[in-house]
């Protein structure tokens, strides 16, 4: 790890400002990923503003119901939120089954949405790897890709995000509250991350300025059914295969309302929108749970180690959209 500068923020306005102000700065919070990175020298910041001491450590309703969850909560804080355990289950079940108690006990919001790749061509420096190091190339695409990408992914990079919690929020539709240089912007949380094409090397949309300050969730009332659910090697401590976030609204047999994003799929949390809008309005059944699987998962591709993906990720699709109908949905 290279030395680097520090400076402890009091406020949002002077976080913007010094890292405005000092090249190549970053933000701390939790730093369960971002210190990571710097000890295997893949990230290695000149300056770090340490966020830690703003206030933005709070969950709170607002008065249209949208719940509004500060950038630094801690992961575990957001998990065992009453809120969030009754309108959002979704989210805290996702949370849960990310990491160990330990780091959700120290990550952040923030954190959370900014943490990169587990790929392991990227932490190996000996590897050829167009995220760490722009035009060397993917080792990835004919190396050990078991956990790779199979929609989304690029000639440049196969690898995929990492993050649970964010799945959640892709489902549930969330917004990103930012505020940088050039004032304060919200950006749809499934605009926030990108997909690799030929910069792989940039994970999200936020400008380098720009700092994370709260994440909105919409007034859902569906949303109190819905099911997190992670496919994974292990039971602990293990990131995912396939996972599935779903939220569901089920009337007289028909779907009225369905929300669906995969996770340890692509580049970025995967919002299915194709599946969704083949449920809407059809039936609460496996015919049309299997049939919004195969229309989501027909542009995918599989490379030599993960093919298995993509009827995993089918059959999990169903079985998560046939629990939350047949349990809670239907009435």
């Amino acid at each position: 790890m290279k030395n680097f500068g520090y400076a402890r923020a009091s406020d949002a306005a002077t976080a913007v400002r010094t890292v405005s102000q000092k090249p190549n700065a970053k933000f701390l919070g939790g730093g369960t990923n971002l210190v990571d990175l710097m000890r295997e020298n893949i990230e290695q910041p000149d300056f770090l503003i340490d966020v830690t001491s703003l206030p933005l450590n709070k969950i709170e309703e607002l008065p249209d119901g949208v719940i509004r969850i500060g950038a630094a909560v801690k992961n575990s804080a957001i998990a065992c939120h009453q809120l969030i355990r009754e309108r959002y289950p979704v989210l805290a079940q996702a949370i849960l089954s990310g990491a160990s108690g330990q780091i959700r006990n120290m990550a952040t919001t923030a954190g959370n949405l900014m943490q990169r790749t587990r790929c392991y061509y990227f932490y190996d420096s000996m590897a050829n790897c167009n995220k760490r190091e722009p035009g060397a190339g993917c080792d990835a695409i004919e190396g050990f890709n078991r956990i790779h990408a199979i929609l989304g992914a690029s000639d440049a990079c196969i690898a995929t995000h990492p993050s649970d919690m964010c799945v959640a929020l892709a489902a549930l539709a969330a917004t990103v509250h930012v505020t940088g240089a050039n004032g304060e912007r919200a950006i749809p949380v499934v605009d926030f991350h990108r997909l690799p094409e030929d910069t792989p090397q940039t994970d999200t949309n936020l400008q380098p300025d720009e700092l994370i300050t709260a994440v909105e969730l919409p007034a859902l009332s569906f949303a109190r059914n819905s099911a997190y659910r992670k496919v994974r090697d292990r039971a602990s401590y293990a990131f995912a295969l396939v996972s599935v976030a779903a939220a569901l609204e089920v009337e007289d047999n028909t779907i009225k309302n369905a929300r669906l994003a995969l996770g340890g799929v692509a580049h970025k949390p995967w919002r299915a929108f194709a599946a969704e809008k083949i449920m809407v309005g059809a039936a609460a059944n496996e015919d049309t749970f299997k049939a919004a699987a195969a229309e989501e998962l027909k542009s995918s591709l599989g490379y030599k180690y993960n093919s298995f993906k993509i009827e995993l990720a089918e059959r999990t699709i169903v079985s998560v959209l046939k629990t939350l109908a047949n349990e809670r949905g239907a009435r």
